[in-house]
């Protein structure tokens, strides 16, 4: 079920307890990481996007696990390798317990992204 906040700080408030940290370390370095970028709430979930582009990156607590979605197929490709051993989408790594994540390597896609001049997905 797609969260109804209207603002970033709603939706880590709503989250499961035992996601909160780890969600609201995933908005830090999205924030700090994605300079010029702007913070919305789309898709029930927050993104960040370029201006009036389209969302690159986004993350979300779903039932199961966090999500967080890199857009820009040719970094997600890229750093494939760095998330092995999780369930990965067509730009989505999906994190079972949030002990999954390594923010180092969510730093470096974060990086990447943000480097990059492609086009999303």
């Amino acid at each position: 079920m797609q969260s109804q906040a209207k603002n970033v700080d709603a939706y880590l408030r709503e989250a499961p307890e035992d996601r909160r940290q780890a969600l609201a370390q995933l908005r830090e370095l999205c924030v700090e990481i994605l300079e010029g970028y702007a913070e919305s709430m789309e898709y029930g979930m927050p993104g960040y996007k370029k201006g009036d582009g389209e969302i690159e990156v986004g993350f979300a607590s779903q039932k199961n696990y966090i999500s967080l979605y890199i857009l820009k197929q040719d970094v997600f490709e890229a750093h494939r390798e760095r998330f092995a051993g999780l369930s990965l989408g067509k730009g989505c790594i999906r994190f079972k317990k949030p002990e999954q994540i390594d923010f180092n390597h969510v730093h470096e896609i974060l990086t990447a992204s943000f480097m990059s001049d492609s086009e999303i997905c």
